[in-house]
């Protein structure tokens, strides 16, 4: 399945883009957390970090589909 991610914060930095594009094999939210990883090895070195789907923070087995809006969303700090 091909999927756009949109990346915000240091994972624009790490993409080296603000959008990703890639193919992976299944279809949920740990499967595209594994192509990214695997894509992107930097990305593992994060704390953490989530990823929104249509706008909603998802699971890891949350199902994907090619038409999704997907943002990779790093951790933040403020003060």
């Amino acid at each position: 399945m091909k999927i756009k991610v949109l990346a915000f914060g240091i994972a624009k930095d790490i993409f080296g883009s603000p959008t990703a594009e890639l193919d992976i094999i299944g279809d949920t939210t740990a499967d595209l957390k594994d192509a990214l990883e695997t894509t992107y090895p930097r990305l593992r070195q994060l704390a953490s970090y989530m990823v929104a789907v249509n706008n909603e923070y998802a699971q890891d087995n949350s199902q994907l589909t090619e038409r999704d809006e997907i943002a990779i969303i790093p951790p933040v700090s403020g003060g």
